[in-house]
């Protein structure tokens, strides 16, 4: 009865082994199985997607850039002729190339379409069909390109001449141009928000640009922190390695008037009661405080103090 009892448990044994053995093989089977549907999931299914969103991305460019001026407008703004034109330009003097993936005139539509819509990464990723590492990457190459480009697209200055017959022009002799600040929203740092605040709480930077009479740039300076007054810009500006120039012949001067020289101001009126007291910036100045005093001639001056 004992050997019966023992004989048992070696055949139970041996059954349980089997199977075992048996769900090893499944178990093997299984992965391979796995391995061999994903092997056959990257040569076929993603390679035929990949070429859907080639597809897809050529189509979404040719609505954006070669269907009309009108969209084109809409979403670079500027037209087909002008487009094309730059890139030629970023292919020529930029050093720009098409590659396997890419051509110029994609990531140069990507690039423009940030700066006019002012959107960020994630947008453009629906946008385009392109991951934000490849946006990214790309931004900053047409970036440099651009920045390739500053001695064809910023005009030498002309003075305006004693003989202009120009109706707005001709009352200005030797005036090179026109200079104001702007400001351009950005994103920045947490820590570095504040001095980036302007003074309608929006993150910006404090960007100086200097055009000729018939509007065209001479000079840009960007980079000053929305808080920045525009006197600091200025002085910037004419201080730096490569300041704002003027011809030889003319003189850029910043600070005091000269006696007998004449300031243009924009005058406000309001109803605070300052007694008489104001501040300005003008002429490159960091704030002077300002005396309006009216004499018995009733002549308005304005005194510093």
């Amino acid at each position: 009865m004992a050997r019966l009892m023992v004989s048992k448990k070696k055949e139970i044994r041996c059954i349980l082994e089997s199977i075992r053995s048996l769900l090893n093989v499944i178990s093997l089977f299984h992965v391979w199985l796995y391995l061999l549907l994903g092997k056959h999931y990257e040569d076929h299914v993603l390679k035929f997607e990949s070429y859907f969103t080639h597809d897809s991305r050529m189509l979404n460019l040719h609505n954006i850039i070669f269907h009309n001026d009108t969209a084109c407008i809409s979403q670079l703004r500027m037209n087909r002729y002008t487009f094309f034109k730059l890139c030629n330009m970023l292919r020529t003097i930029g050093k720009l190339k098409d590659t396997r993936h890419v051509t110029v005139e994609e990531i140069t539509a990507l690039f423009v379409h940030i700066l006019a819509h002012y959107v960020k990464n994630r947008v453009i990723i629906n946008r385009f069909m392109r991951s934000g590492e490849t946006i990214s990457r790309h931004f900053n190459k047409v970036l440099k390109g651009v920045i390739r480009l500053q001695s064809h697209l910023l005009k030498q200055p002309e003075a305006v001449t004693e003989t202009s017959t120009d109706p707005k022009w001709k009352w200005f002799k030797n005036c090179l141009g026109a200079l104001d600040g702007t400001y351009i929203r950005i994103n920045v740092h947490k820590v570095d928000k504040l001095r980036y605040r302007t003074r309608k709480n929006d993150i910006a930077t404090n960007v100086l640009g200097v055009c000729s009479q018939d509007m065209q740039f001479t000079f840009v300076l960007p980079g000053w922190e929305g808080s920045a007054a525009d006197s600091w810009v200025l002085r910037d500006a004419v201080s730096r390695r490569y300041s704002l120039k003027v011809p030889r012949g003319f003189e850029l001067k910043i600070g005091p008037l000269p006696d007998g020289g004449k300031e243009v101001i924009t005058r406000m009126t309001a109803d605070m009661a300052t007694d008489k007291v104001f501040y300005t910036d003008s002429d490159g100045r960091d704030f002077l405080k300002r005396a309006r005093v009216t004499e018995q001639t009733g002549h308005f001056q304005l005194m510093n103090q």
